[in-house]
């Protein structure tokens, strides 16, 4: 009986012997703190590491984090500058550095911190307007950062850190803002294509301007290549016209030589037949009167002639000169009526004759001065040809490029 007491008492000892132990020595983790009170006084704050105290005299507080803390405070309502109420949410990030101010100065530092960002967002927030609040963050941040850092010095706790997390306006601003951004971007897109169909306008219109340049530049070229060439044409017959000395008979030839041409042009019905036709046709019997003595000088417009029958420009009937009749010197007569030949019947063969023979020089003379005349107006209008083609280069080389 006497053993089993001593057992117990043994036990008890130990067991008083192992809370005696574990009464005295506190363990603290790296970077807490516990503060410890003795008889309800503040007396140390233990250290990271194995300590020791008076048990059932010293008591040991809960342990305070000395790391770096983050707390998220959610939906701070805030006034703005222009009455709108916003929900902001921040994120806070402080360390203690007092563990004795954080545990005897402060009852909450949480709870204080909170309701210290809450007073300092209104105090912010209501001094700007929507829009300086959604792009003025970083000043906010700033400046609750460094209002709380102040504030919480004396509770041992240092505010390392203030996040805007999100700033939420109400609904109907926010569809507002939608509507507005909209806007802005389809007048960007507005005005980029405006920009875009002016750019295109303007290269057309320099593609066009350049285009119409070159063409100007080269009808340009073509017109004075075309006048010299006519200048050399014009002035290269003149100077053959003038140096071979040509006389009033071969103007003549050519000239009937023309008249087929005049019908070949389509549409042509009939022609006119000019007066100087008589002329040229006098003149060349004159000139093949002395080969040709007692034949017509031009054959009558048949069948066979020019243009074939039914041709535009063809001289039939009454329209086409008739021939001259030679006289018995050879030459063409200028009596072609039937009144001149009963005339000549009734005043004799001698008188007849001579009347012939006056006609025919009055003829002739008066011929030659037509002709004279014709040979200097054709040479009065191929100089003044040549001098209006002159002048047509002479302004394309003054209106030429330098």
């Amino acid at each position: 009986m006497d053993a089993i007491v001593g057992l117990v008492i043994a036990a008890i000892v130990v067991v008083l012997m192992f809370i005696f132990v574990v009464k005295t020595v506190r363990i603290v983790p790296q970077a807490r703190a516990r503060n410890i009170e003795r008889f309800g006084r503040y007396r140390k704050t233990l250290e990271p590491g194995m300590n020791f105290i008076i048990p059932f005299v010293d008591r040991v507080k809960p342990a305070i984090d000395l790391r770096e803390q983050v707390v998220a405070f959610r939906g701070q309502p805030v006034i703005t500058e222009d009455n709108l109420v916003v929900l902001i949410d921040t994120v806070l990030f402080f360390q203690v550095t007092d563990p004795r101010a954080a545990d005897y100065e402060i009852v909450n530092y949480i709870q204080a911190i909170e309701q210290l960002t809450a007073t300092m967002l209104r105090s912010v927030i209501g001094s700007m307007d929507l829009e300086q609040t959604l792009t003025s963050r970083d000043r906010i941040n700033n400046m609750l950062r460094g209002v709380l850092d102040e504030a919480s010095g004396k509770w041992g706790i240092r505010v390392t850190r203030v996040e805007i997390k999100a700033i939420d306006p109400p609904k109907s601003v926010v569809d507002a803002m939608e509507k507005q951004m909209r806007a802005e971007r389809e007048k960007r897109a507005a005005i980029l294509t405006a920009e875009g169909v002016r750019q295109s306008k303007i290269l057309t219109a320099e593609g066009e301007k350049q285009s119409n340049i070159l063409r100007a530049e080269g009808d340009k070229q073509s017109q004075i290549l075309r006048s010299e060439g006519q200048a050399q044409a014009i002035g290269t017959v003149f100077q053959a016209v003038h140096h071979n000395d040509a006389d009033s008979k071969v103007l003549a030839y050519q000239y009937l030589q023309t008249l087929p041409q005049l019908a070949q042009a389509e549409g042509n019905t009939f022609w006119v037949i000019p007066s100087e036709v008589t002329t040229a046709l006098k003149t060349l019997s004159t000139a093949f009167g002395s080969d040709n003595a007692g034949q017509p000088a031009v054959p009558p417009a048949g069948p066979s002639g020019p243009g074939g029958p039914g041709r535009p420009g063809q001289v039939t009937g009454a329209a086409a000169p008739a021939a001259l009749p030679a006289d018995a010197d050879g030459r063409p007569s200028l009596a072609a009526d039937g009144d001149t030949a009963t005339a000549e019947a009734a005043a004799g063969p001698g008188a007849a004759a001579a009347e012939r023979e006056a006609a025919k020089e009055a003829a002739a003379d008066e011929l030659a001065a037509r002709e004279a005349a014709h040979t200097r107006d054709e040479l009065a209008q191929v100089e003044q040809e040549v001098a209006a083609v002159e002048r047509q280069v002479a302004e394309a080389e003054r209106s030429g490029p330098p």
